[in-house]
C-alpha cells in the first residue's frame, strides 16, 4: 500500500511539474501585430488561421481600419505594430518611406463596385449606364468611406470624377458631390483635382460617410441606405448584389491607368493622390518587435498559400509578389 501511494505521489508531481512547465511556455506565445485594411479582414481572417497552425508559438493580433488610419497608429500615435498591409499600396511610399520601412509588397488587385440589396430603392432598373441618375433620386440614400481615412473614399470620389468625364456630363458631379459634401473641385488640364477638407460635412440626409468602407455593409443590410461603394472582394464574401462599373470607372483594369490619372485628390494631410489601378501592399516595419515573426507572415501572405487563401476569399492576387524598395 505505501509503495502504491508512492507511485502516485510521484505520478502527481510528474504531472504537476509538466503543467507548471507548459503554462508559462503557453503564456509566452509571441503576439504579433497586423494592422490592415478593413477590406482584408475576411482573407487575413482565413490566413491568420492557417498560419496560426504553421507557427503555433505566435499568436496573431489584427487591427482593421481604413489604411490612411493604420499607418497613422504607427507615425502620429506610435503604436507598436509589426506589419502593415494597405489598400493603397503607393500610402506607404508616400507616408512610411524611409523612416519605417525601405520597401512595399504588391500583393493583391481589386475594382470598385456599388453595392446594393433587394430591397434597395430602384433595385430592378439600375444599372452600370444609370447608376448615377439612381443615386440622385429622391428618397435614395448611398454611401463611401471617408477619404482621408481609406482608399476607398478617395477612389469613390476619383470613379464620380471618372464618370463625369466619361459620359461627358458634369452634373454628375455637381449632384452627387456638390449637392452633398463640402468637398471641392476644380478642372485641371484634361482632368479634374478634388479637396477634401479636413472637417468633411455630408447632407445626412441623402449620404453616409464612415472611416472605412466596411462599416457601411451594416447600413445596407438594415435598409438604413440604399447602395455603397465598396470593393468587388467584400461584395462576394458579403453575397451583395452589385453594379459593374465601366472598366475606366472601376479602377481595376491596368490597360486604363492613363485614363485614371485624369482624377486627382487631395487629402487634408497635404498627400496628392492620382487615380490609378488599385494595387495593395505589405511591409514589414523596421522597427517591428518582432522582425523575424513578421518576415514569416510576409512570406506567408505572399507565398502560393497566401495566393490561394486570397482567391477563395474573392481577392485576386499579384502572384509572385512584386517589390517596390527606396530608391
Amino acid at each position: 500500500m505505501k509503495q502504491n501511494k508512492t507511485f502516485l505521489s510521484l505520478i502527481f508531481f510528474f504531472l504537476a511539474g509538466i503543467l507548471s512547465f507548459s503554462a508559462p511556455l503557453y503564456a509566452k506565445k509571441i503576439v504579433l501585430k497586423i494592422f490592415h485594411a478593413g477590406s482584408l479582414s475576411v482573407p487575413f481572417s482565413k490566413i491568420e488561421k492557417a498560419f496560426e497552425k504553421k507557427y503555433p508559438y505566435i499568436d496573431v493580433r489584427r487591427e482593421a481600419s481604413g489604411s490612411v488610419q493604420a499607418i497613422r497608429k504607427i507615425t502620429d500615435l506610435h503604436k507598436p505594430c509589426d506589419v502593415v498591409a494597405v489598400a493603397d499600396y503607393t500610402l506607404i511610399p508616400k507616408m512610411l518611406f524611409p523612416h519605417y520601412t525601405d520597401y512595399v509588397k504588391l500583393f493583391a488587385r481589386n475594382e470598385l463596385v456599388l453595392c446594393y440589396t433587394k430591397h434597395s430603392k430602384y433595385a430592378k432598373v439600375i444599372n452600370s449606364k444609370n447608376w448615377y441618375d439612381i443615386l440622385n433620386k429622391k428618397g435614395v440614400k448611398w454611401g463611401f468611406s471617408n477619404p482621408n481615412d481609406d482608399p476607398c473614399g478617395y477612389r469613390a470620389v476619383i470613379a464620380i470624377g471618372l464618370a463625369s468625364l466619361y459620359y461627358k456630363n458634369p452634373l454628375i458631379l455637381k449632384n452627387l458631390l456638390d449637392k452633398n459634401t463640402n468637398l471641392k473641385w476644380r478642372k485641371k488640364g484634361n482632368g479634374i483635382i478634388f479637396y477634401v477638407p479636413e472637417n468633411l460635412k455630408f447632407n445626412t440626409e441623402k449620404l453616409a460617410i464612415r472611416p472605412k468602407s466596411v462599416e457601411l455593409l451594416g447600413l445596407l443590410e438594415t435598409g438604413a441606405i440604399d447602395y455603397a461603394f465598396e470593393y468587388k472582394s467584400v461584395a462576394l464574401q458579403h453575397k451583395l448584389l452589385f453594379i459593374k462599373l465601366p472598366k475606366k470607372l472601376n479602377l481595376g483594369a491596368i490597360e486604363y491607368r492613363k485614363f485614371y490619372r485624369r482624377c486627382k485628390i487631395k487629402l487634408a494631410n497635404g498627400k496628392v493622390i492620382s487615380g490609378k489601378p488599385i494595387v495593395y501592399g505589405i511591409t514589414v516595419l523596421k522597427n517591428a518587435p518582432h522582425p523575424e515573426e513578421a518576415k514569416l507572415w510576409e512570406k506567408f501572405v505572399t507565398s502560393e498559400k497566401g495566393r490561394n487563401l486570397l482567391l477563395n476569399s474573392y481577392q485576386i492576387p499579384v502572384f509572385p509578389a512584386k517589390v517596390i524598395k527606396v530608391k
